[in-house]
């Protein structure tokens, strides 16, 4: 179920489901652990006798933010109830502290008893074995933990501090389906304590005039000892909740407005989705540098694993978008990331956990019983090219100092060595990671790699380096041309698989990487090679339906709804191949007119976000509804980036 609210401060990421359920706690790191392993945290309101869950029938709900910040502004009503809810959630931007504060509307006109319930179902570190739950006394509130993980969870009815009627117990264990059905009825059994596989649920009794409007907020603080958690407690009860979430909308409507980068002339919603973009890729974003793909953990139930990962690339593309958005800190946290993750020999492996430490991969260290390197050589490739963009954007010398062997020569240097004798690269895995071989797209990335460092290289007087680097650019761009295009189709090769010392099998399947070409360089965007291909490809992966948008590829197998008319539905609809298309347009726009044709492309994603401005990986070609993981961060920097790219270009056409 997509993650339609993210909201975080770089160490603390909460995601909602879009029902409104809480379903990811991610802490001390963006991405690692799972503090509730995806369970729902359900949420309810009994109304004089009457109770319902949220996930209920009846039940309307509008999921928004507050205007270009991560505060959340979520409206429930529920008319045989007759209460409306407006809700508000935050993660402090400097504390591990989550709010949830709920204002209840009486709609009846009549005196009214209605009881507010939290559940909350951890599983510390992504297991339940262990946890404990209890009442805490000291502080009126119930805690939660395990090993050097505490969890706090109070509240206030605006008239009291603490934690007034609760329950603990078991859950998912024999018959315990769990505490949360002690709400219900709507009185609480207060039990003190529980361990084990176990959660609780919160309660806040309201006694409600006729038309009136009554409040309560919860709090969820994190740390890794009791007395960390109490002091936090303290601080929301000296601050008061109110006030720490009115600071913390502030500071994320400055962080997100500090560049005033003008989105003019593209239309309202998507100069407001970019700037929901760039928040969403922070949520995404772990304090201590890692870019992470995706926090939606209900994948695990298709692939058995999460998107929780680092990718260098799709870190790399991330950050390149960042960097045209003026946020040079985030870029910084990554690159020295990257430097201390990058093998000694230069290159970058699968994915990497959080913490820096290698993540799970399928890709093996043996070929047809032979010893090979289990990369996807884009990934090193990219690196180097975004910190290129990144240098050019900020002209950090210092930084570049540092990092300068590890992030271009070393990797640069490796990037020379891993090639054929035709001077391409040697076979490795895809972006898609499905398909081993010489691909078009690590390339044109290795090609924009080695420019980046002969680049580098020229800036801090190493002209022999540059040189050789430079060379090897030329070298490699001339092989794209000889071995991977075809005149006769007017088509570039998408994969080439190495048949003998000197030639290739040729994959010519129309795959929407071939952007690569002009993206990083390789070839002009109104190269003719790369025009033909480009118009031929997009003809080819159009979905045509009435959803549309670009495939990733034809006969795409990854979440297949189309299985039969292919050649109609290639594929599902990528929000990032689709901006692609409208990427090329903006590269070779040489009038207003021609520029404008990428509106339709960078319309057609915006219209594919959630009503909160939550893009997914792709969507489904019928219904539009999202697909795969939600948010996909590679999704929103893609967004952000050809945002601002189509607005810096038509101020070139429009200004001279």
């Amino acid at each position: 179920m997509p993650r339609d609210l993210p909201i975080g401060n770089g160490d603390m990421l909460v995601g909602f489901d879009s029902m409104y359920q809480v379903r990811d706690i991610y802490w001390p790191r963006v991405g690692m652990p799972n503090q509730t392993s995806g369970h729902e945290q359900r949420f309810g309101v009994w109304a004089d006798g009457t109770f319902r869950w949220i996930t209920d029938a009846g039940w309307t709900r509008e999921m928004r933010y507050a205007t270009d910040s991560l505060v959340t502004k979520v409206t429930l009503r529920h008319q045989d109830l007759g209460v409306e809810l407006e809700c508000s959630d935050v993660v402090d931007y400097f504390s591990p502290v989550l709010f949830r504060s709920v204002r209840v509307r009486d709609l009846r006109g009549t005196q009214r008893d209605v009881r507010v319930f939290f559940h909350i179902d951890f599983s510390i570190d992504e297991s339940p074995v262990g946890d404990t739950v209890n009442y805490d006394p000291k502080t009126g509130a119930l805690i939660c933990y395990k090993d050097n993980r505490y969890f706090l969870i109070n509240g206030t009815d605006g008239r009291s501090w603490g934690v007034s009627t609760w329950a603990t117990g078991a859950k998912r264990i024999g018959d315990a389906e769990g505490t949360w059905r002690d709400a219900e009825d709507g009185v609480l059994s207060r039990n003190a304590i529980a361990q084990g596989s176990v959660d609780a649920v919160i309660g806040f009794p309201l006694s409600i005039a006729p038309n009136e409007t009554v409040s309560c907020c919860l709090w969820i603080a994190a740390g890794t000892r009791y007395a960390e958690v109490c002091s936090l407690d303290e601080k929301v009860r000296t601050k008061t909740p109110h006030r720490m979430m009115l600071r913390t909308e502030a500071y994320w409507r400055l962080w997100c407005n500090k560049e005033r980068e003008s989105l003019h002339p593209l239309s309202p919603l998507v100069q407001s989705l970019a700037k929901r973009s760039a928040l969403t890729i922070r949520t995404q974003s772990d304090n201590r540098g890692a870019i992470i793909a995706a926090n939606d953990y209900d994948i695990t139930h298709f692939s058995g694993d999460t998107y929780s990962y680092m990718w260098p690339r799709d870190g790399a593309l991330v950050a390149q978008a960042l960097a045209m958005a003026g946020q040079s800190d985030l870029c910084r946290r990554f690159f020295r990331f990257c430097a201390e993750v990058i093998e000694p020999d230069g290159y970058f492996l699968h994915k990497y956990n959080p913490t820096g430490t290698l993540a799970s991969s399928w890709h093996p260290w043996v070929v047809d019983g032979r010893r090979t390197l289990p990369v996807q050589e884009d990934e090193t490739a990219l690196v180097i090219w975004s910190f290129r963009q990144h240098f050019t954007m900020f002209r950090d010398v210092e930084f570049l100092r540092d990092l300068y062997n590890p992030l271009v020569v070393d990797p640069a240097n490796w990037i020379m060595s891993y090639r054929d004798a035709n001077d391409l690269p040697l076979p490795s895995w895809d972006l898609w990671e499905e398909r081993r071989g010489i691909h078009l797209f690590t390339v044109a990335a290795v090609i924009g790699a080695l420019d980046a460092a002969a680049a580098f290289s020229n800036d801090l007087g190493a002209l022999d380096r540059a040189a050789e680097f430079a060379h090897g650019a030329s070298q490699m761009r001339a092989a794209l041309i000889q071995h991977l295009w075809d005149e006769e189709r007017g088509q570039f090769a998408r994969m080439a698989t190495p048949a003998d010392g000197s030639t290739y099998r040729l994959d010519f399947t129309f795959d929407a990487a071939a952007a690569g070409l002009f993206k990083f360089g390789a070839l002009s965007a109104d190269d003719p090679r790369v025009v033909r291909h480009m118009e031929s490809m997009r003809k080819a992966l159009w979905c045509q339906t009435e959803i549309g948008g670009i495939a990733r590829y034809q006969n795409d197998y990854y979440h297949q709804i189309e299985k039969r008319d292919t050649d109609r539905v290639p594929g599902n609809p990528w929000i990032i191949c689709t901006l692609w298309i409208a990427e090329w347009i903006i590269a070779r726009a040489t009038s207003v007119e021609q520029l404008k044709e990428a509106e339709m492309y960078i319309e057609w994603a915006a219209a594919r976000a959630a009503p909160s401005g939550i893009l997914a990986e792709q969507c489904h070609p019928y219904t539009g509804e999202p697909l795969s993981v939600s948010p996909l961060t590679w999704s929103h920097a893609e967004f952000l980036a050809t945002s601002i790219a189509y607005a810096r270009k038509h101020r070139v056409l429009t200004q001279g």
